[in-house]
């Protein structure tokens, strides 16, 4: 019996989401766990496994069409089996059908409106998930077609009118990759009106030499990225501490491990090992909030920041106290390389208590991150610099690095932060106790 594959929730709340690359086609013998679909969310990529076996009868949708967590996306039965029209016709309605119950969070309902000449209108880019997942219908024997607020926003913002413009989605819908062709230029042969004059734009004025600014439309990513780390700043109450640690001996130990193993081992590392130590040294701090309670844990799972083309990610490497440098060494390069691979697994990008993000290698002496939920705090590392420090009463060179933790504190108050603060310097500052 042909069974339909619907869009996972591949994250939490996520309420849309979009196959990126189909790993599998018509035809297709798949078993229970084989990699299904890679699906692209506004926060990650991660690889769908199938959970039914069986023989792929069809693919509901094409590579790149966004839809709502839940609408059908393939169906698999037994070999030779027709597929059933309904999972397709299903699709089509939620495609077209407005929502009765409202829209949940970053989905908008369509709106029926006429095709007769009307204001230009479009939506935020912000708004991506309505504007693939929509439809616009158009029937010659009612005259009307659906469009989405995303759609009639951003042709407001620019001052386009679309009753002559045939677009490249269903039916002839417009979707916001044609806005953007027709923006940069590049469909010459769609119908775009000229922008219309107001009041405003009749006074004469002298000829601007300034150059018009370019419109970026925000990817899942980036609009996830300002969402969360808004609502973090906006609910999480951050404060911050720093502290400079002396860092000669342990580039030396870094120096030595590399020499003796071959294996490249990253100050980035050491510092990630010697954030789980202090964990180890103040157990009370490895804690993080929860609307029930704190939630006491028991392991160092540290998420590393890794920065992609349109924004970051950040993993989570699980265990720490229990790795060696090497394999902890190879778990955060692996890690990052999927990161930018879009690669990532569910699980990867979820949980931990803790995240370091490191800009020193950019040269950067100190800055200040912001938490990203539902972690308690964020460890900001800069470059290792030479500087004078005092020894004894006399001044010499040494080697220093600035690092600022930002704690959330709804569950560490100032003194244990300092407390955990002062364990990771004298870890760093005596760094084969990391070791051990």
């Amino acid at each position: 019996m042909a069974t339909t594959i619907r869009m996972p929730e591949v994250l939490a709340n996520v309420t849309e989401a979009a196959v990126q690359k189909w790993l599998v086609a018509p035809g297709d013998a798949i078993a229970v766990g084989q990699p299904f679909a890679e699906i692209e969310t506004e926060k990650a990529v991660v690889e769908y496994t199938a959970e039914t076996a069986g023989t792929v009868l069809e693919l509901l949708i094409k590579e790149g069409d966004n839809v709502d967590v839940g609408a059908p996306i393939a169906i698999v039965g037994e070999a030779g089996e027709v597929a059933p029209a309904s999972p397709a016709a299903e699709l089509a309605a939620n495609a077209a059908e407005p929502d009765t119950a409202g829209p949940a969070e970053g989905e908008v309902e369509e709106q029926a409106v006429a095709e007769a000449p009307q204001p230009p209108a479009l939506a935020d880019t912000g708004e991506e998930s309505a504007e693939e997942g929509s439809s616009e219908a158009s029937s010659e024997s009612t005259g009307r077609r659906f469009i989405s607020p995303l759609v009639r926003r951003l042709a407001r913002e620019h001052e386009l009118d679309l009753s002559t413009v045939r677009g490249s989605g269903p039916d002839g819908r417009i979707v916001r990759a044609d806005i953007t062709a027709l923006l940069s230029g590049e469909r010459p042969s769609a119908s775009v009106s000229a922008p219309k004059a107001n009041a405003a734009t009749t006074v004469a004025t002298a000829p601007s030499t300034t150059a018009e600014p370019e419109l970026i439309p925000h990817s899942r990513m980036r609009r996830t990225i300002a969402r969360r780390l808004t609502e973090s700043k906006s609910t999480v109450p951050h404060f911050y501490l720093t502290a400079e640690c002396r860092v000669d001996r342990l580039l030396a130990l870094r120096a030595e491990i590399n020499a003796i193993d071959g294996v490249k081992i990253s100050v980035n590392d050491l510092v990630v090992k010697a954030v789980a130590a202090a964990f180890g040294d103040v157990p009370e701090a490895n804690t993080t909030w929860s609307d029930e309670g704190r939630l006491r844990h028991r392991t160092a799972d540290i998420a590393i920041a890794v920065s992609l083309d349109d924004g970051l990610v950040t993993p989570v490497v699980r265990g720490v106290e229990s790795l060696t440098v090497t394999a902890l060494n190879a778990a955060i390069t692996d890690l990052a390389a999927r990161a930018r691979a879009g690669a990532l697994k569910q699980h990867e990008i979820e949980g931990g208590s803790f995240a370091v993000s490191n800009l020193g290698m950019f040269g950067t002496q100190e800055f200040s991150a912001i938490i990203n939920p539902p972690h308690a705090g964020i460890l900001a590392v800069g470059a290792a610099r030479q500087a004078p420090v005092v020894v004894d009463g006399a001044l010499e060179v040494g080697t220093v690095m600035t690092v600022t933790l930002s704690a959330d504190h709804r569950v560490m108050d100032g003194a244990l932060a300092a407390r955990w603060l002062a364990a990771f310097v004298t870890r760093i500052e005596n760094p084969v106790s990391i070791l051990a």
